[in-house]
């Protein structure tokens, strides 16, 4: 799962002070399978900036056991790759489900992913399910929208699997720049991206 295009950082969205306006409704399970897209996914953003956000939809913020990922604890657990899940963490452009699953092999198998890294001590494995040209309706610049599905370990958290998903919009490589879609597409802003396996030990 090696990111070898380079990733397109886009600004965080930012709510305006006092808004009246409802937060969409956030598909946390879907969000994590993979079964939404960037548009989706950027909802996130001003959670992942206001931890009072998080405490609302019934995310209560952990101490950080790893400095690259925002860690929850869920007052309503989930159930996610057939497995309940009450630990979630973010990590960029990454959602996924910290899983009581010391083995992360038989989960890999059931994903069908293909493995990165497979040592005593790590272990990662992905595939990317969505990968589809799209246009910037204001710059009009050309962009790849990924959707990765990942499973991992860390050493910050033994005994555990990180399951989830990674939504990213990249910029394509100067040799192979796509054409232009038929209908240019709104780019949603997210957090920079973040492979799922990456969030290294604190």
């Amino acid at each position: 799962m090696n990111a070898v295009r380079s990733r397109y950082l886009l600004p965080l969205l930012l709510l305006a002070a006092g808004s009246a306006h409802a937060q969409p409704a956030i598909d946390l399970p879907a969000l994590i399978e993979c079964r939404q897209s960037v548009s989706e996914f950027a909802a996130l953003a001003p959670i992942a900036n206001d931890p009072l956000k998080a405490v609302a939809l019934g995310w209560r913020p952990l101490p950080q056991g790893n400095l690259f990922m925002a860690e929850y604890m869920l007052n309503t657990p989930i159930t996610v790759f057939g497995h309940s899940a009450d630990h979630i963490a973010m990590a960029g452009g990454t959602i996924i489900a910290i899983l009581d699953m010391p083995d992360p092999h038989p989960l890999a198998k059931q994903l069908e992913l293909e493995t990165g890294y497979d040592a005593p001590d790590k272990f990662m494995a992905g595939r990317e399910l969505v990968s589809r040209d799209v246009n910037d309706a204001k710059t009009g610049e050309a962009l790849i929208e990924s959707v990765i599905l990942g499973v991992s370990t860390v050493k910050s958290h033994p005994g555990k699997t990180l399951a989830g998903c990674t939504y990213s919009l990249d910029l394509p490589a100067e040799e192979d720049t796509p054409a232009a879609p038929d209908t240019p597409v709104e780019a949603p802003s997210v957090p920079p991206s973040v492979q799922t396996p990456t969030p290294s030990p604190a």
